[in-house]
């Protein structure tokens, strides 16, 4: 175990020490590892791939728990109709997209919908990096963008829930995703509303004693244990993960958590990653290569028109559309937790998977580029528009301008005033509600 865990690091860190230099995401490089120590390339592989494939499922508990982590609601809340309306444009159209390029390529309705499903996520970790370091952090956009990654990451786990109870019981039937709908979300207010009534009293209560090591040791335990209870429930454990960290978002030690959880999730995703490639047989690249094209084709253009059109209707400015809707022309990490899933459950082609991971592969190699084509494009757009729709584009810049100013000034209500009026005028016990209340208050408060 002690040699694969040096085989693995060591080609990693070489590898992705490499696309650094290159300017390229070092997610590439870990894929690269993967096939480089994987089965496919010299015949044999060189670290044991059950070793490995442990290890990947441990990372991607962590990648979301860490999301959750990210997971902020008056930050979903801020943005609004931007996030919903743009979220639910871009997952919406390209699912259908994405099922329908299923069915024109002749899979069956279940190869489609996992298809869908893999290509209507974009890469949170990949857009965020690449606008970082394209220097855009301070961009209008990057607040409506991000909170409709939030969303999509949401969105991703229950549809892998969903995924898998269709795929296990092998029918697709309305009236039993319905109610599989219906109990996730009710086992999920369950979840959020014992979890923020209890553990952020906890954590206040045991601050004074802890120090980074018990931190990070209480907050795995208390990750794994909703793991744990998700699995019971019968839904994914990534799904109580990514809860746990949403939970442990509301609390006063939040930040420090997530700063602490950093390494680890790093270290944990960089071998998931490379648990990615070592499932890549070049020679289905090769064998492979004009689907590969069409699905690269179907998530750029598709991303882009999707996402421009979702933020324009939610009320962006066309720039800050455009600029969004040309950061998302990548998939990622929930695109290949997908297809593992439907790898494991045996309910997809075997080509499905390569073809997803080479597609990411290259979408995430382009993303930097065609981001810096967005202001070029929306210039030319706004030149050769036609008057009535100009008018529109200056309008909107112009009210969007001043909302942003009137806002700076008048910014007086919190999270926690919107969850007061909110259950105030519910019928539950005043006991319930103002311990509700004090929570969020004071989390809001320290932060």
């Amino acid at each position: 175990m002690v040699q694969d865990l040096y085989i693995l690091m060591i080609t990693a860190g070489v590898v992705s020490l490499l696309f650094k230099l290159m300017k390229q995401p070092v997610v590439l490089g870990y894929i690269v590892a993967g096939v480089l120590v994987g089965p496919y390339l010299f015949g044999k592989t060189l670290v044991s791939a059950e070793n490995v494939e442990a290890w990947g499922n441990i990372g991607v508990l962590f990648v979301l728990f860490c999301i959750g982590l990210e997971f902020r609601i008056k930050n979903l809340l801020s943005s609004g109709k931007v996030a919903a309306i743009g979220a639910l444009t871009i997952i919406g159209g390209m699912m259908l997209l994405g099922f329908g390029v299923g069915r024109w390529a002749e899979l069956d309705t279940m190869n489609s919908l996992f298809l869908a499903g893999m290509l209507c996520m974009s890469s949170t970790t990949i857009v965020m990096k690449a606008i970082d370091e394209a220097g855009w952090s301070k961009e209008r956009f990057v607040k409506g963008a991000t909170s409709i990654l939030i969303i999509e990451d949401v969105v991703a786990v229950v549809l892998m829930v969903l995924l898998s109870s269709i795929a296990i019981k092998h029918q697709f039937e309305g009236t039993e995703l319905l109610r599989k709908i219906g109990i996730l979300a009710l086992t999920l207010v369950v979840w959020f509303v014992c979890g923020i009534l209890i553990i952020p009293t906890l954590i206040r209560k045991v601050k004074p004693y802890l120090n980074d090591e018990t931190l990070i040791i209480l907050s795995l335990g208390l990750c794994l244990g909703m793991v744990l209870t998700a699995e019971e429930a019968g839904f994914s454990g990534a799904l109580g993960a990514f809860v746990m960290g949403s939970i442990l978002a509301e609390t006063v030690e939040s930040h420090r958590i997530e700063q602490l959880m950093t390494p680890l999730k790093n270290v944990f995703a960089a071998i998931f990653f490379v648990s990615v490639g070592m499932m890549i047989n070049p020679a289905n690249l090769v064998e492979y290569w004009s689907s590969i094209l069409t699905v690269c084709v179907v998530i750029v253009f598709g991303m882009i028109i999707f996402g421009t059109l979702g933020c324009w209707w939610g009320g962006e400015t066309m720039k800050d559309a455009m600029q969004t809707g040309f950061s998302f022309v990548q998939i990622g990490e929930f695109s290949f937790i997908i297809a593992a899933l439907g790898n494991s459950l045996n309910v997809t082609h075997p080509a499905l998977y390569p073809i997803i991971v080479a597609s990411s592969v290259v979408t995430t190699f382009l993303t930097p580029y065609i981001m810096k084509a967005s202001v070029p494009c929306y210039n030319f757009l706004y030149k050769h528009a036609p008057a009535r729709l100009r008018t529109k584009m200056d309008k909107r810049e112009q009210l969007l301008q001043t909302t942003s100013d009137n806002s700076n000034q008048s910014q007086t209500s919190t999270l926690a005033d919107k969850a007061r009026h909110a259950v105030r005028h519910t019928i539950v016990t005043k006991r319930l509600v103002n311990l509700f209340i004090k929570n969020m208050s004071e989390n809001d408060n320290v932060k």
